[in-house]
């Protein structure tokens, strides 16, 4: 397993969200976490990222007990987060928001940066514009890039599919899927029904904190599984 998760508490201060959230994740799985607004998700990968401390519980990633780590030091080991809402450098060109993502390198990599707009061709055309003058599908597409850019074994995805048009979603699982054939694993929290099937191998449901189920995506096209999520959508 690339990554296991035991018991795991975390929240803001005296607020409990997360109330003892145990997963494991398979070398070159993709897991997919389906759960309302409010729920956890977002504390779950902000809680795996080191951003929000652990109150008990372990995350072990790669063999390595990472529950006490920096982010800086788990993104070194190989753990990579695209966070909601994006959070690129608004005034940095896509070019510079690229470099940022290589930060622990000593020397910037040429072939590994293009390598890395190979799999992004719609950013080769913008690498000197400003991160805050591209589409909301674009910075999406950027923060993505700029998160490979660390190299990560394993990609925690929040919520990408958020103001994001058709076109650019496509272009996202596609890239992921060539990227899951190269042996990316990665965790997908959504609520978007139809991106969450076209990428996940098994998906997990969680309330209030906690894992409550796990289905096939093949479930999702249930209507009576779809019913029992109101409001997430299907398109």
């Amino acid at each position: 397993m690339i990554l296991e998760i035991d018991s795991l508490h975390s929240g803001y201060g005296k607020i409990p969200i997360l109330m003892g959230v145990t997963l494991n994740v398979a070398e070159g799985e993709f897991l997919g976490i389906l759960g309302h607004n409010g729920m956890g998700k977002t504390t779950l990968m902000n809680t795996l990222m080191g951003h929000l401390p652990a109150t008990s519980g372990t995350v072990r990633f790669n063999g390595q007990d990472i529950t006490r780590l920096s982010p800086h030091k788990r993104s070194r080991a190989g753990l990579g987060l695209v966070p909601q809402g994006r959070q690129i450098f608004p005034d940095l060109s896509v070019h510079e928001n690229l470099r940022m993502g290589m930060a622990g390198s000593t020397v910037e990599d040429p072939a590994f940066m293009q390598e890395i707009l190979s799999l992004f061709p719609r950013l080769h055309r913008l690498l000197d514009r400003r991160g805050g003058a591209l589409s909301g599908g674009e910075q999406q597409l950027l923060a993505l890039a700029r998160c490979l850019c660390s190299r990560p074994k394993l990609m925690l995805l929040d919520e990408p599919t958020e103001g994001i048009q058709p076109s650019i979603l496509e272009e996202i699982v596609d890239t992921l899927k060539v990227l899951r054939e190269r042996g990316l694993s990665l965790v997908l929290v959504e609520q978007n029904l139809e991106f969450i099937a076209a990428l996940s191998g098994r998906v997990l449901t969680i309330q209030k904190g906690v894992i409550t189920g796990e289905m096939s995506p093949k479930d999702l096209q249930d209507p009576e599984m779809i019913s029992e999520f109101v409001g997430m959508s299907s398109t």
